[in-house]
């Protein structure tokens, strides 16, 4: 059947309120959106989905075999833009903060601390993992339930006007962009290039009248918040919130120095760059209210996962398992962070940097000359993007003769740091 309007689909969904685009995923009841990609074409999957039990199929193309199925499967123009518009109209049936947080680095692990922080107190949902996209972010809000006190909604972007996209159908009320560094430069460009991107959401904020969160030691995000009515600030040595990082050799200790009776707090997370992604979640959660307990329970019981500023065991050695993603500005914080640690044994194992266009050759080579001023034990590089450098370092093609060099070296006592590019997989290092 044909689809009459955005309202007589959510009429559906209302009472089938679980939307899945991967049939892997269908669970009974659900409703199946038949995305397309490059390489896929979820249309084709449509019959399998309704026989998987699937309560409808919303589809962009003519189904083969379809007609035991035709009162289940709604035609609609384009799929994509479908589910958008569906989750713009559940997302106009909240009067709660909507919270968007995008970045070049730490905006998954600002997230995190944020749902921490508010779920202590409030009915609180978020981005799942890193659905951070055209398709993540609808998908999330999609997952919000009527009961809902708040929402933290990621963003992810590598091009211009794809944050504005979300925004149309996100409409937040609140926003706060952790950094704008070397990242995806191949498709914004340029730094400039970058902060512009994820500055369509502080335009958004802007012309809506709405707040922002703010870093206000990053000269360039108090530029571009320039106009926005609400602005709430923190930071090492400006804002409403103060605080800095403290020395603890590796793990993450924050002093508040001024905003809130906090005094120490002690987290689990590697490196002192995480100091503005805790200042986040503490001023957001002061801004709404959060008793300041809560708030530091919050954070001293988040344990990072998903290869994010991880500190694991490994056979007898410590790894700093930051292996989720890694650009430019990311990798040097965090090269300067483990030449501070004071251990005595301690390996870089690092995987070449994805997207950066005609930068690639450069910043890698940037990136070695800063390895060559400490002293390692070894360092290990992973990738092509490393191969044209200047360097006499272990290199390997492939993160598998990566790992069966290193497994064979049969470490004790060691600490590596482990990074790279979600491409690389330099988490399978350390794999069984």
């Amino acid at each position: 059947m044909k689809l009459g309007s955005i309202e007589d689909l959510y009429s559906i969904y209302t009472t089938h309120p679980s939307v899945v685009t991967d049939t892997r995923k269908l669970k009974s009841g659900d409703l199946y959106f038949a995305l397309k990609g490059p390489n896929f074409n979820g249309n084709v999957f449509a019959i399998a989905a309704l026989e998987a039990g699937a309560a409808y199929a919303i589809v962009d193309e003519a189904i083969a075999d379809s007609d035991s199925y035709q009162d289940r499967i709604i035609f609609v123009d384009d799929v994509l833009t479908t589910l958008q518009a569906l989750a713009k109209y559940h997302r106009q049936q909240f009067n709660i903060p909507f919270i968007a947080i995008t970045g070049s680095n730490g905006k998954t692990t600002t997230k995190e601390l944020v749902y921490a922080v508010l779920a202590s107190h409030f009915n609180t949902y978020t981005t799942q993992g890193n659905l951070n996209n055209h398709i993540g972010v609808p998908l999330t809000l999609l997952s919000i339930p009527k009961n809902a006190d708040m929402a933290v909604i990621e963003m992810g972007a590598n091009h211009q006007k794809e944050i504005e996209s979300y925004c149309s159908y996100t409409l937040p009320t609140h926003g706060m962009i952790t950094n704008c560094g070397k990242a995806h430069l191949e498709g914004f460009g340029s730094e400039e290039g970058v902060k512009k991107g994820k500055g369509e959401l502080f335009d958004f904020i802007r012309a809506n009248n709405g707040a922002v969160f703010l870093m206000e030691d990053f000269d360039y995000l108090v530029q571009m918040a320039q106009g926005i009515p609400h602005v709430i600030g923190y930071g090492q040595h400006s804002g409403v919130i103060q605080g800095e990082a403290m020395d603890t050799d590796g793990m993450l200790t924050v002093n508040i120095n001024k905003g809130i009776a906090l005094d120490t707090i002690a987290t689990h997370l590697v490196g002192n760059y995480n100091l503005p992604n805790v200042l986040a979640a503490i001023t957001i959660g002061q801004y709404f209210k959060v008793p300041n307990e809560k708030i530091k329970a919050a954070i001293e019981n988040y344990i990072p996962t998903n290869s994010r500023s991880q500190l694991v065991q490994w056979k007898n050695n410590e790894v700093i398992l930051d292996a989720y993603n890694a650009n430019p500005s990311s990798m040097k914080l965090a090269v300067e962070n483990f030449a501070k640690m004071n251990k005595g044994y301690k390996i870089v194992c690092l995987g070449g940097m994805r997207e950066l266009g005609a930068d690639t050759l450069m910043e890698h080579q940037m990136l070695i000359d800063q390895l060559k001023q400490t002293n390692w034990s070894e360092v290990l590089l992973v990738g092509s993007e490393f191969k044209p450098c200047d360097h006499n370092y272990h290199y390997f093609d492939t993160v598998q003769e990566a790992k069966v060099w290193l497994h064979a070296q049969a470490l004790k006592g060691y600490t590596l740091l482990i990074k790279g590019s979600r491409g690389i997989q330099m988490e399978q290092l350390i794999a069984p």
